[in-house]
């Protein structure tokens, strides 16, 4: 890989550049809950060669709100669950504007 290929990643939001500590430490959280999240699926991190886990920007993001649900006193599970329902309606209505922005650009077929 040449440095060029590495600048470009910093910009992938699902490249694994964080380790645990370090994406515990952004959230203001703990390791702890961060293998919970996981524990619920609610992310996957990615494992190094050496077998340690690594987060994404976008991993990061779903575990923010993630704690911020637990923060508000909601169970650790409902608030994977919720989050993972957000995730599923955002992409839901994203998928439904593209089919929308398509369906609009087409031209109609022409009178006989």
């Amino acid at each position: 890989m040449t440095a060029d290929d590495s600048y470009g990643r910093l910009d992938d939001d699902d490249y694994p550049a964080y380790t645990m500590g370090r994406a515990a430490e952004m959230l203001g959280t703990t390791q702890s809950f961060l293998r919970a999240i996981g524990e619920h699926r609610l992310i996957t991190p990615l494992r190094s060669a050496g077998g340690h886990r690594r987060y994404s920007r976008y991993q990061l993001r779903i575990a923010a709100r993630a704690r911020e649900l637990v923060d508000q006193g909601t169970p650790i599970e409902a608030a994977c669950r919720i989050v993972i329902l957000e995730d599923q309606l955002e992409e839901a209505q994203r998928l439904n504007a593209e089919y929308r922005r398509a369906a609009g650009s087409s031209t109609p077929p022409a009178a006989a």
